[in-house]
């Protein structure tokens, strides 16, 4: 499991330490440096297959990350030893091994070589960032379209779902009379303990009564993902295009299919879970998240959503989740740079503290109501 990253010099950060339990929660303002944490662990996963090698480095342009080239990496008020040339590091803590990758900066390069390493290739290859089992889910995810692509090698083999969930409806399609194993993630109104039922069961706390069906298109590369909403019979309604359904429904689908198929040891980077949801469904997919964690997998998640905060409260109180397996961490921009302030969550789903800005939007617009 991930414990804790040192970021030197890039992107938000001049230097930061961010320690991570088995599920973190990372919050804050827009431009805060939410996403810069979520992109350098994507970044050492997208870059591990030239890490070890002669003139290898960080790739910043491939299919996780597309960060551009060394001045739009290199944070603007960059720390440098004995006025040399500036080095952008990453450093991974898991347990009691720490591994350092430190590159130098090329103004123009889509490729900082490396500089100075401090792991071995079998180190290096045994932590869950760079094993099986890893998604990442960005913030612009799939949208609703006619068909998405159908590859054996990155769905099937890899069991990849693809940084913006494309490949989701392939693995669906392929896994799904697979059974969720975990009874911790088992919806309780599925029919099964199959992945398309127990995801069906799951989208149906954002859409009740909807059905999915997944479909090879004969010919091609694609596959297609069509709804149906009601029962089955005369009841139920036609299938239906997610071109014509609400944005929310697509757009969740590899953050619902990414959790039920977790397994111990996954790592889950998750960008904004709960875009394009109404309240009741952010708490219901924060909740999933929760399990995916008290499952075994590792999860850092971002959010905007005090709902999304209150499921994990909820997860914790109602003992589904421990609280000392999350970690809290709230972004905000000073003089000095970005602050990272990290309360603590108690048993009973209370904080140990609610620093300025936190999750406190309600309290502000209520109290101008009442003024």
């Amino acid at each position: 499991m991930l414990d804790r990253l040192s970021i030197t010099n890039f992107k938000a950060f001049a230097t930061a330490d961010i320690t991570f339990g088995r599920y973190t929660l990372l919050s804050g303002l827009n431009s805060s440096g939410k996403t810069t944490v979520l992109q350098a662990l994507a970044l050492l996963r997208q870059s591990h297959g030239t890490l070890d090698e002669e003139g290898g480095g960080f790739l910043l342009n491939g299919d996780l990350v597309e960060l551009g080239v060394g001045q739009d990496i290199l944070h603007e008020n960059y720390v440098s030893v004995d006025d040399a040339e500036p080095r952008i590091e990453l450093t991974l803590q898991c347990g009691d091994e720490s591994r350092s990758w430190a590159v130098g900066y090329e103004r123009e390069a889509d490729l900082l070589q490396i500089r100075d390493r401090s792991h071995s290739p079998v180190e290096v290859r045994s932590t869950s960032l760079f094993g099986t089992g890893f998604q990442y889910l960005r913030a612009d995810r799939i949208s609703p379209a006619v068909s998405y692509p159908r590859s054996h090698e990155v769905a099937i083999r890899q069991g990849f779902l693809g940084s913006r969930g494309e490949h989701t409806v392939n693995y669906l399609r392929h896994f799904q009379d697979e059974p969720v194993t975990d009874k911790r993630l088992h919806h309780p109104q599925s029919r099964s303990r199959g992945l398309l039922d127990q995801t069906e069961a799951w989208m149906q706390e954002i859409c009740p009564g909807v059905n999915l069906q997944t479909d090879a298109i004969e010919g091609t590369d694609s596959v297609r993902l069509s709804f149906r909403f009601g029962t089955a019979g005369l009841s139920a309604s036609n299938r239906y295009r997610p071109t014509n359904v609400g944005f929310g429904l697509t757009y969740v689908l590899p953050v619902v299919v990414a959790c039920l198929t977790a397994q111990p040891g996954s790592l889950l980077l998750l960008e904004n879970p709960e875009a394009h949801l109404h309240p009741r469904g952010q708490t219901a997919m924060a909740m999933l998240t929760c399990a995916a964690a008290a499952a075994g997998a590792q999860l850092v998640v971002e959010t905007h959503s005090d709902h999304v905060l209150n499921g994990v409260r909820l997860s914790v109180k109602e003992r589904r989740l421990s609280a000392e397996d999350v970690v809290l961490h709230y972004f905000r921009r000073s003089t000095d740079g970005i602050e990272i302030l990290t309360p603590t969550l108690g048993s009973d789903g209370m904080l140990s503290n609610w620093p300025e800005g936190f999750f406190d939007e309600w309290e502000r617009s209520l109290d101008r109501l009442l003024d």
